[in-house]
């Protein structure tokens, strides 16, 4: 994982501490399956959480953590209110907005170049009692990026995130719009919710979620692929974020490349909207625009043969969305040099340069990004 190197493991550091009205203490280790647990008795949770909730709360963070209210709340990263970090100096500091603010800038989604986070403050809010949810089927990419489009800009729904999928017949290609909205009393009106829209309505699913049903709703996937062995193969994903203008040619363009094969039964291409003003994370590059989309690969083919292929097929793709104005999710499977990293970061790297030379001169943490 490392070559000449040392490997920190810190699922030893899981500990969740306070619970307060507004704020949780947390270690670095602990996943978020594990924060909830904590807060959700007392009615509270994070207010933006990755979507699957088995990842650490430091790992999410470095990278900034994209989930299903992102256009809402921001990104994870947006939601911190302190971290505790370790450097690469040896120092043991806390930062936030107003302390330290620059090594803050640069932990949030800066691939761990700086220091190591080892607790977290995170805010918390009321948690809803409910959530609405709506699977609506389109006949197109077009129809269903307008409408994504639509309810993003108008924020009825508290989640909108859209997925193209094969269809399980191989005719083609299924466009689905997952909606979801807190219910605090009694049920929605689901005629308002859905007005104007252009999905075909007779198709549509409905039903009423508890939070932690909802929140939980990738645990059926992680079921299956454990059951029949997907989940222990290499997960070749690609997140990337496309601007509005370009995000209709790029997704058709990949969409016309890719096979079912390559997706695997339980794959699919994640397109969904968010506003761009809602992510204020310096070091999390998203496009310039009102609204951009992430563009999600999840390949989860049926065996490892062709791992080797399909990363460098996410190349061939990263390369396409960054010619067409877009920008890379850092968790993804594909190699990047040190000059992608720069043109990547562009006007942010200063940011994580400049804390880099102070906290981390040496360059002890975190060369397998080889940012530097």
């Amino acid at each position: 994982q490392v070559r000449g190197g040392v490997v920190v493991d810190m699922a030893g550091l899981a500990t969740v501490h306070d619970v307060a009205a507004d704020r949780v203490v947390v270690d670095a280790g602990a996943r978020w399956s594990d924060v909830l647990a904590a807060t959700l008795p007392r009615g509270l949770v994070p207010p933006a959480l990755p979507d699957y909730l088995e990842l650490s709360v430091a790992g999410t963070l470095v990278v900034g953590g994209i989930g299903s209210t992102v256009s809402r709340s921001g990104a994870v990263s947006d939601t911190v209110i302190e971290l505790r970090v370790v450097t690469g100096t040896g120092a043991e500091l806390d930062c936030s907005p107003t302390r330290n603010a620059e090594l803050f800038d640069a932990v949030r989604a800066g691939l761990g170049q700086v220091a190591v986070i080892t607790r977290a403050t995170l805010a918390l809010v009321p948690a809803a009692r409910g959530v609405r949810r709506f699977l609506l089927a389109y006949p197109d990419l077009r129809t269903m990026l307008d409408d994504g489009r639509r309810l993003t800009r108008d924020g009825r729904f508290d989640a909108v995130q859209g997925a193209v999928l094969a269809a399980p017949d191989g005719s083609g290609w299924v466009h689905r719009l997952d909606l979801a909205i807190e219910v605090p009393n009694g049920q929605p009106d689901d005629d308002a919710l859905l007005a104007g829209l252009s999905d075909d309505r007779p198709a549509a699913q409905r039903s009423t979620l508890s939070l932690p049903e909802y929140l939980g709703r990738l645990g059926a996937l992680e079921q299956a692929t454990r059951a029949n062995g997907q989940w222990f193969l290499p997960h070749p994903w690609l997140t990337t974020f496309v601007g509005d203008a370009a995000v209709e040619d790029v997704v058709a363009a990949e969409l016309a490349a890719l096979t079912p094969a390559d997706l695997g039964p339980f794959g699919q291409v994640v397109v969904s909207p968010l506003r761009r003003a809602a992510v204020t994370t310096p070091l999390l590059r998203l496009p310039d625009g009102e609204l951009c989309h992430t563009v999600n690969l999840v390949r989860i083919p049926a065996s490892a043969a062709g791992a080797d292929r399909l990363v460098a097929a996410n190349r061939a793709t990263y390369e396409r969305v960054r010619a067409a104005g877009g920008t890379l999710y850092p968790a993804s499977a594909l190699p990047m040099s040190a000059a992608d990293w720069r043109a990547h970061f562009g006007p942010a790297f200063p940011v994580l340069d400049g804390a880099k030379r102070v906290h981390d001169p040496r360059h002890l943490l975190t060369p397998g990004y080889e940012v530097y």
